[in-house]
């Protein structure tokens, strides 16, 4: 537990420096609080990202602000804050972010089957979702396929797996199967955990690790 006191404990510094600014009017019209904001929005990133799980949807509405200007992303970074460290603080979220962060999870799948086994069926679909999306992106670069759009924008994983079959990467019942998983991994992300059961994520996993086998990267 004392890893989970010390994300709230820094949260809280930080969210407590930030509430002086973001309770000011024109705050970033005033040189020295823009140039405290522009430090603490690099902060708050940092620490969200290193505590929220992958694919949660703390780092979705993250990277939702990541390239907005300072004046919109910093009140947007500190409300994922608050929200994080209010959720770690309250219990729910403390012992999946604990086994999520243990170093005896080798790699995504490894650390999904753990928690899977110890009743976190949500957070071991949203690890094994975020291992299926890499693994995807991966097989665009071995295959030359984009993994951008054309303003240089991260295309979503539905695309990348749509562009797959169009390079027949694999076929079109496995792009229907993908298509599946992201749909699960998804529902567990924004938090519709009655939309599947353990059973369900047992099958995501071993799935996507015949998948993984069957198509390496």
């Amino acid at each position: 537990m004392a890893d989970i006191q010390k994300m709230v404990d820094q949260l809280n510094q930080l969210i407590d420096q930030a509430t002086e600014i973001v309770s000011k009017n024109n705050w970033f019209h005033r040189p020295h609080e823009a140039s405290l904001a522009l430090v603490l929005s690099n902060r708050l990133e940092t620490a969200i990202t290193r505590a929220a799980l992958p694919a949660s949807a703390y780092v979705e509405q993250l990277n939702q602000h990541r390239a907005k200007p300072l004046l919109y992303k910093f009140p947007e970074f500190y409300g994922i804050a608050v929200g994080l460290r209010d959720d770690i603080a309250a219990g729910w979220y403390s012992s999946v972010v604990e086994l999520v962060h243990a170093e005896t999870y080798g790699d995504f799948l490894e650390m999904a089957d753990g928690l899977l086994n110890q009743g976190y069926k949500d957070a071991a679909a949203v690890i094994t979702g975020t291992s299926l999306e890499v693994h995807v992106r991966s097989l665009c670069v071995k295959h030359s396929v984009d993994t951008t759009t054309a303003s240089n924008s991260p295309k979503k994983a539905d695309t990348m797996n749509a562009d797959l079959k169009k390079a027949d990467v694999y076929d079109g019942l496995q792009q229907k199967q993908i298509t599946a998983w992201m749909d699960l991994r998804n529902k567990a992300a924004h938090g519709n955990y009655g939309d599947y059961d353990q059973a369900q994520v047992r099958l995501f996993i071993e799935g996507v690790r015949a998948f993984m086998m069957k198509c390496p990267a």
